[in-house]
């Protein structure tokens, strides 16, 4: 079963002095099964936000060890900063990432909750998904008053903490647990330093908006409603909060949002509608800052989002998709943008070994292996990777073909080919290793004990399995090497003729990919014994071959036609 995994972010009131930062990140360290993914401290904000991932119990184990160093270390009647905050250990929201439903992770929110509350002694509120009152959700208003306001909130009934003591503690103040979606802290650089233009834009774009005023939208009195309470004018972006404020250590004003739910408000969209919001008030967005992690997926799609607004094709590499993200979104104009250790996927796999060691090798290193005496990479892989790099061939001559000088009225269609392209190229170049991983698993089971009767079936079923799946894998080779062929013959068809080659020379790779992973589907054919799931495959298998010749051969009629 694979292993449950949640994110927690606690946010910590303290970004200047590096020392007591240190000391708390070492007791997330000292936690077995955690991975500290990203420290990122602030110092105009006073405020440090940590990354961390890994199993519910270690997580929270960690969790409460940071809170308990943390509470040794800071004292709130000391901290001054620009982020709003109502404790040492502001806040300690915790995030499904894998394997885990909303549900449980608040089942987890409350353990850890009750943990800082008992063992550490921290005034706890919960909030979000993890709230115990539909009032305490908005972490805004749990912490309403901030710090300063705190000592009075507690005197209030209706504030009673969910956890931990009730009384004013003037060191550690309150901390506020929840489970939450992912949230993405993100911060729009402007060219002033005025805090005021800054707010402006930020209640523009933010969901709550502003107070809504007559006459003087600015300085007029608030127009209050039929219930006496002020009305408000929503801003432009849904799942968005925001405030301005004035960054000393940048010289610079910032819009500061999170954004909640980026598949309603993605960072692409809340940039852009910032920059539009700015231009309205005279002031320009010079970039932008990511706090915390983000998604692989959202900043892939940023990149293609800026592509299409440039009429340029999007089926190119993540990579370069990172890179048009970066660029576009100035995510590098404070300070280096690394995305191995800001982009969520790319720091938990950091330091970790590869599952894909095959495609990660250069090209010499990889025949070089497959010339070893190692029985891996076999034919397999080989049929794997010669269907990758014909649906690359194919996404090549798409590529080239949307940015052809005189065909700009087209370039969507061609990118619409390398997008489908891209996907078949990258899913052959994953069962380059899943054939490999196939092949080690059969000597596993081969490899399993058969000294008893029940250790013998164990092993008999173990290696039954392993080669279904050993045949399944080339199969899928087939499957996929042979759809490519439809992005194939298009680019021979109506792609740049000047690149009408490099399709033929697709089509070869691609039915050889076909014809090369069916003879892996064959050898390991013989050894299942039911008989009627062989017969099944090996029909659709032979079906998949005659298809792939005879797709070659009108691809490369129509290639021979146009040379």
């Amino acid at each position: 079963m694979a292993s449950q995994l949640i994110e927690c972010v606690p946010n910590f009131s303290e970004g200047r002095d590096l020392s007591v930062i240190k000391q708390i990140t070492d007791q997330i360290e000292s936690v077995d099964g955690v991975t500290l993914l990203d420290v990122d401290p602030g110092a105009a904000t006073n405020r440090t936000v940590v990354t961390m991932v890994g199993e519910p119990q270690a997580v929270i184990e960690a969790a409460v060890r940071a809170g308990r160093k943390a509470a040794e270390l800071i004292d709130m009647s000391k901290h001054h900063g620009e982020h709003p905050r109502f404790g040492m250990m502001d806040v300690c929201p915790l995030v499904p990432i894998a394997n885990i439903t909303m549900d449980e992770t608040v089942a987890h929110a409350h353990t850890l909750a009750k943990r800082l509350g008992e063992e550490v002694g921290l005034t706890i509120y919960c909030y979000e998904n993890a709230a115990t009152k539909d009032e305490r959700r908005n972490l805004a208003t749990v912490r309403a008053g901030e710090y300063e306001g705190l000592k009075e909130k507690l005197s209030n009934p209706q504030w009673k903490p969910d956890f931990g003591p009730a009384e004013f503690n003037a060191r550690s103040g309150a901390t506020a647990v929840s489970a939450r979606d992912f949230l993405v802290a993100y911060n729009i650089n402007l060219n002033t330093t005025s805090t005021r233009r800054a707010n402006a834009i930020a209640f523009d774009i933010r969901e709550k908006g502003r107070q809504k005023r007559s006459g003087d939208p600015l300085n007029g009195p608030l127009v209050k409603g039929d219930n006496g309470k002020t009305v408000w004018t929503p801003g432009s972006l849904k799942c968005v909060k925001g405030i301005g404020w004035f960054i000393e250590e940048f010289g610079i004003a910032q819009v500061s949002v999170n954004l909640t739910n980026i598949s309603v408000t993605p960072v692409h969209i809340a940039f852009d509608e910032s920059c539009e919001k700015a231009r309205a008030r005279g002031v320009r967005v010079t970039g932008s800052e990511l706090v915390g992690l983000i998604p692989l997926q959202a900043m892939l799609d940023a990149g293609i989002y800026f592509l299409r607004k440039q009429q340029r094709s999007v089926g190119v590499s993540d990579s370069e998709l990172i890179k048009i993200a970066v660029k576009s979104l100035g995510l590098d104009e404070l300070y280096p943008f690394k995305p191995e250790e800001k982009i969520v996927e790319y720091a938990i796999n950091a330091g970790q070994p590869s599952d894909s060691p095959l495609i990660e090798m250069t090209l010499k290193g990889f025949v070089h292996e497959t010339a070893s005496e190692s029985p891996a990479p076999g034919g397999g892989s080989i049929a794997a990777y010669m269907g990758a790099m014909g649906a690359a061939l194919a996404t090549m001559v798409a590529n080239l073909s949307s940015h052809k000088r005189g065909w700009d009225d087209r370039w969507e269609e061609f990118s619409d080919w390398a997008e489908k392209g891209k996907a078949y190229h990258d899913q052959l170049l994953r069962l380059v290793d899943e054939d490999t991983h196939a092949f080690n698993k059969i000597m596993d089971a081969f490899g399993l004990p058969k000294g008893s009767d029940d250790e013998k079936a164990a092993r008999k079923n173990a290696i039954q399995l392993a080669t279904k799946h050993a045949i399944e894998i080339p199969f899928r080779v087939m499957q996929t090497a042979f759809d490519s062929m439809e992005v194939i013959k298009a680019m021979a068809d109506i792609g740049n003729p000047n690149s009408v080659s490099d399709a033929g020379v697709g089509a070869l790779a691609a039915r050889s990919a076909v014809m090369g992973a069916h003879l892996n589907v064959k050898i390991n054919a013989s050894d299942i014994e039911d008989k009627a799931w062989v017969e099944n495959i090996l029909a659709k298998s032979d079906d998949l071959q005659k298809k792939a010749i005879a797709m070659e051969s009108e691809i490369l009629k129509i290639v021979e036609g146009k040379m």
